[in-house]
C-alpha cells in the first residue's frame, strides 16, 4: 500500500484541501518542524498502540507525550503499551517516524488529543519521513472522525 496515495485519494474524494510537501527525512517531531517551517504545537504525532492484542492510534501535538495511564482509563483497560517496531510496519504500512494519523485507513480507531484543536492547521508526515501534508484541522477531524479526548501532557 502507497500510504501516501492512499491519504490523498481520500482526501480527494471528501473535498478536503491540503498541502502536501517534500523534504528531507524527519525522524523527531522537533526535526519536522524545522524543515517544514512549522510548530511543533502543529504537528500531529500519530502512535499506534496495542491494548488485549488489539490496536488502536493516539494522535496528539508533537510538544506533548501520552499520559498512558489516562488512555487506559479511557479505554477502561488495564493493558496498554506501545506496538512492536514490527507491529506498527505491518498494520500501517509505515516505519515509525513516518505514520500518518489515519488509523480510519488501517481499521484502527483513532484517539485525538484534544489540544489539537486549537491549532487552525495540522502538519504530519504522510507515510515516509519526507513527505509531509498540511491541512485545517477542522477538515481533519471530520473527514477522519477520530475520538477526541485529553491524554497528552
Amino acid at each position: 500500500m502507497d500510504v501516501t496515495q492512499e491519504i490523498r485519494r481520500f482526501l480527494d474524494s471528501k473535498g478536503v484541501k491540503y498541502k502536501v510537501m517534500y523534504h528531507d527525512p524527519t525522524p523527531t517531531s522537533e526535526i519536522a518542524a524545522k524543515i517544514r517551517g512549522t510548530t511543533l504545537e502543529q504537528a500531529a504525532k500519530a502512535l499506534v498502540f496495542r491494548s488485549k492484542g488489539k490496536f488502536l492510534m493516539c494522535v496528539l501535538p508533537g510538544n506533548m507525550k501520552v499520559e498512558l495511564n489516562k488512555v487506559r482509563n479511557i479505554l477502561d483497560e488495564k493493558s496498554l503499551s506501545l506496538a512492536s517496531y514490527e507491529e506498527v510496519e505491518r498494520i500501517t504500512y509505515t516505519k515509525p517516524g513516518g505514520v500518518a494519523p489515519f488509523g480510519n485507513l488501517f481499521n484502527i480507531p483513532v484517539y485525538m488529543d484534544k489540544h489539537l484543536l486549537s491549532q487552525d492547521e495540522l502538519v504530519f508526515n504522510a507515510g515516509k519521513q519526507t513527505i509531509s501534508i498540511m491541512m485545517k484541522a477542522k477538515d481533519y477531524v471530520e473527514s477522519v472522525r477520530p475520538i477526541i479526548e485529553e491524554f497528552a501532557y
